[in-house]
């Protein structure tokens, strides 16, 4: 072994070292995310018991309907989760050590880390924390914190099983489509993962909604989902993400079939995997237009969101593994 090459397998080391501190920081993070969910549930029932106590208090004798003056006036200091912002640090924390461990990994194989499934699977949810990240300056979705870093924290802790050594690119990968193709499948896999954590959301809390108009004279119970928006909300939000990552799958499926005609002197050939990209296509292509010009809302909405994601992590997972063809790519003997 000359000394480029072992200095390719210490950089491979220490990004697996980096891999399992990612890890450990998403599952602390998530730990984080859980208790502030736990602690945003119960503040919610006090907050609410507080008002109906403050409410009581204020009618008066018999008829009486206003309260004595000042009887509401007393400040409300804005409750201040601190167990959510701990797991966002946490959060970024682990980006970093992740982002580490892929460029490290980069390094190693003198190319770009995303030529087999372990390294897909590692580029694809540092993606996926940094667009959940990037999306908090735009709206505070910390009440998907838990979902999605337990996601990241389980795909990124099972790339171990997938994990083969820094080999070179075989001939059809040596192309400027190998950077733009499975970066941008990697983006949409990111949004799309957002929409499905959103529409699992959507459905616990369509369920619970229906729960409380059943039972609305009953006691408020604990629930994390007291504290997070409507299912409507949720829905409406799912849907934007899965706009933006069929765009993205959309420019993967024509930027695809390019490179395959580069490659292989076609654009078309039905290889499995070109057929599955396809069908993820369509499953989202449907759920756009259905929930855009059929009135598909709620639960049914949902439903198709779920699917097309379970077929992406098919499309990866599966697929790759166990069915053969031109993309068979997934570095695993």
């Amino acid at each position: 072994m000359d000394a480029m090459q072992l200095d390719a397998v210490t950089l491979d080391t220490y990004s697996v070292v980096l891999v399992w501190t990612a890890v450990s920081l998403y599952v602390l993070s998530f730990l984080a995310y859980s208790v502030d969910l736990a602690n945003r549930s119960q503040a919610s029932i006090a907050a609410k018991d507080a008002a109906a106590e403050r409410q009581l208090a204020g009618v008066g004798a018999r008829g009486a309907t206003t309260a004595a003056p000042g009887a509401d006036a007393a400040p409300q200091r804005p409750p201040r989760y601190v167990w959510g912002r701990i797991g966002t640090s946490l959060t970024w924390l682990g980006l970093v050590f992740h982002l580490g461990a892929t460029v490290l990994r980069g390094v190693a194989a003198a190319r770009v880390p995303w030529s087999n499934m372990y390294e897909f699977a590692m580029t694809g949810t540092l993606l996926i924390t940094a667009v959940y990240l990037g999306v908090l300056f735009w709206r505070d979705l910390r009440f998907l914190g838990a979902f999605i870093t337990g996601l990241v924290a389980v795909l990124l802790g099972s790339s171990s099983l997938f994990y083969v050594e820094v080999v070179p690119l075989m001939d059809p990968l040596k192309s400027i489509w190998l950077v733009i193709h499975v970066f941008v499948a990697s983006l949409a896999t990111a949004f799309l993962a957002l929409a499905f954590a959103l529409s699992v959301l959507q459905l616990l809390q369509a369920r619970r909604e229906r729960r409380a108009v059943e039972a609305a004279e009953g006691p408020a119970k604990k629930s994390m989902l007291r504290t997070i928006p409507s299912a409507e909300a949720l829905e409406g939000l799912a849907y934007r993400f899965a706009i933006i990552g069929f765009i993205f799958w959309t420019f993967t499926l024509i930027a695809g079939a390019i490179w395959a005609n580069d490659a292989w002197g076609r654009y078309w050939g039905f290889d499995t995997k070109e057929v599955w990209t396809f069908i993820i296509w369509v499953l989202y292509a449907g759920y756009i237009h259905a929930r855009a010009t059929r009135g598909w809302r709620g639960t049914r909405s949902a439903w198709l969101s779920i699917v097309g994601f379970v077929a992406v992590i098919f499309n990866f997972t599966v697929v790759n593994m166990f069915f053969e063809g031109l993309h068979a790519y997934s570095g695993l003997s």
